[in-house]
């Protein structure tokens, strides 16, 4: 079997880091395959690249750059036919590379695990990761995207694609899916095992934070890929909530309020629809989900705002 080459970018993961580098290493003896560790630095001040460098990886130092960069540096430094990405903070199970290697080929080109959270994860953390989890009677789920959490492929496509985005802060993951459908290439996502996020949210404002952060991609997707029902639907959604939500507060302004309350139920409809279709009749799943999915509709429309203003949220590329 040839050589996998596994790009891990990190920023300041000095706690996560040799939890990872020891699940890869894991995976790839329990595979039997060789396998290159490169862990590419986007100029951490703690012990990380210490860390990852006695824990046998190869660390490159970029700093300043997008987290695509990150990736395609690491890549760049690679020399496997397969390249594998995972974010510093994942802890890949020890069946890995044997499971996805064994579905490669006759059933999928770029493959992913499904990820979970630690068991000391908050619920909204906890619930936030499950709603992305597919259920478990099938092994795998073709897919329209794949988060770049952890992923497989053969270097060919990588290079038939030209990489991840550069330019993009946020949702290179998703612009490299979509660029690699078009491509050919299928994506699949296997839950015959999960991967652990350890990088979890512990606090509100650590996961508003982080959406605010995600949810400022839709405008540089939609420049890089013009605009797309699947693009559109989630901002368009987003903007109704706002709307909804001044008609029902000029309507209380006008003494109506009936009309006020009739408007605000309106608001909750998007995040209720989303929320059913991610449950799986989980109804203590559902009930979070709705409360999540309706704040993070409020916070698109925020993110929105400020990208027009050219204002963006600051945040080191990390994985």
């Amino acid at each position: 079997m040839s050589c996998v080459s596994v790009v891990i970018p990190m920023y300041n993961e000095a706690r996560h880091i040799g939890r990872t580098l020891l699940a890869v290493q894991r995976a790839a003896h329990h595979a039997q395959v060789d396998c290159e560790l490169i862990v590419v630095d986007n100029g951490s001040d703690d012990d990380g690249p210490r860390l990852a460098s006695e824990w046998g990886a190869r660390v490159l130092t970029v700093p300043g750059v997008h987290i695509g960069a990150l990736r395609n540096r690491g890549a760049a430094a690679a020399s496997g036919d397969w390249l594998a990405f995972i974010d510093a903070d994942i802890e890949m199970p020890a069946n890995w590379l044997q499971l996805l290697l064994e579905f490669e080929g006759h059933r999928g080109d770029v493959l992913a695990l499904d990820l979970d959270t630690p068991r000391q994860a908050p619920w909204f953390a906890e619930a936030w990761q499950r709603r992305s989890q597919r259920p478990g009677s099938r092994l795998l789920h073709p897919v329209q995207w794949l988060p770049s959490a952890n992923l497989l492929m053969r270097r060919r496509w990588f290079d038939q694609v030209g990489g991840f985005d550069e330019t993009l802060r946020t949702g290179e993951d998703k612009d490299f899916s979509l660029r690699l459908r078009q491509a050919g290439a299928q994506l699949l996502l296997a839950n015959q095992s999960v991967a652990l996020h350890w990088g979890y949210e512990g606090s509100w404002r650590e996961w508003i934070s982080k959406e605010l952060w995600r949810q400022g991609s839709h405008l540089q997707l939609l420049r890089s890929h013009g605009a797309s029902l699947r693009l559109l639907r989630f901002p368009a959604l987003s903007l109704g909530t706002w709307g909804l939500d001044l008609l029902a507060l000029l309507a209380l302004l006008q003494g109506q309020p009936r009309l006020a309350l009739m408007l605000w139920l309106l608001t909750a409809l998007p995040a209720l629809f989303l929320s059913l279709r991610q449950s799986r009749r989980d109804l203590r799943l559902m009930l979070q989900l709705w409360a999540l999915h309706g704040l993070r509709l409020h916070l698109t429309g925020v993110a929105l705002l400020l990208n027009l203003c050219q204002w963006n949220v600051r945040r080191p590329a990390r994985g």
